[in-house]
């Protein structure tokens, strides 16, 4: 089947997101936007594991909120909170994106290219099947995973000078795991989180979207895989139990 290719220049993203769910109703699987500037919301609430969307261009905040089953790659930057509490599907930046990245995400996996801005990967969950993954290329700003409760989140750092950028790391952090590459000073960690050792799940799980992170963008899978990583988790289920007081 051809794609769709709408011109979004000057394009209102109401209307823009209305033409996109009646393409996919009328059973469109491939939809490239092109000119695509701030426009928010793109993706919200799709559905069909076959549905995939190109956008060329900068979309603007909440990017595949809610979705469930489609693909989105974008060509350029992200704005914030993309993949905010999607529940499957996969989301590709060729780019950074911005604050709140996969915030609450459920599910299905978010793939950034570069750099995310503060907490990136805040109050993500799982249940049962689901099991969310975002995976940074670059560096991650203050409060990376704070309040995680499940899923993956993996900091790559590839030419930065540290992977994350401030401290806070895991934050509040009651579930799931971050792994990032390199070494991290406990005194980054935020209250509750904790350092252990990679197990071998753990680097089943790694080599898993290291190589799929590679595929992506077209990187050098043996760098990354020869990298020293360190593991980050919760040191309690409960990390603010005693701070507060009933009468």
């Amino acid at each position: 089947m051809e794609p769709v290719t709408i011109d979004a220049k000057n394009l209102h993203y109401t209307p823009l997101n209305i033409r996109i769910r009646e393409l996919i109703a009328e059973g469109k699987k491939k939809i490239i936007l092109n000119n695509i500037c701030g426009q928010r919301f793109i993706g919200n609430g799709i559905r069909g594991g076959d549905v995939e969307i190109t956008v060329n261009g900068v979309p603007g905040g909440d990017l595949g909120m809610f979705m469930c089953g489609p693909t989105i790659i974008v060509h350029g930057n992200c704005d914030h909170a993309p993949g905010n509490t999607m529940d499957s599907g996969k989301i590709v930046i060729h780019g950074s994106a911005g604050d709140a990245t996969a915030h609450s995400m459920r599910g299905g996996e978010v793939f950034v290219k570069c750099d995310i801005g503060y907490r990136g990967g805040i109050h993500m969950k799982e249940y049962s099947e689901k099991h969310p993954v975002l995976v940074v290329g670059g560096k991650a700003g203050s409060f990376s995973g704070e309040y995680m409760a499940g899923g993956l989140l993996i900091i790559l750092g590839i030419n930065r000078e540290a992977p994350v950028k401030g401290k806070g790391i895991g934050s509040g952090i009651h579930g799931g795991k971050i792994i990032i590459r390199g070494d991290i000073d406990e005194k980054l960690l935020g209250i509750g989180a904790k350092k252990e050792q990679l197990t071998e799940d753990d680097r089943k799980d790694l080599e898993k979207y290291l190589k799929e992170y590679c595929r992506l963008f077209d990187y050098d899978y043996i760098e990354l895989s020869e990298s020293v990583y360190t593991k980050i988790v919760p040191a309690s289920a409960r990390p603010f139990a005693g701070k507060y007081c009933w009468e």
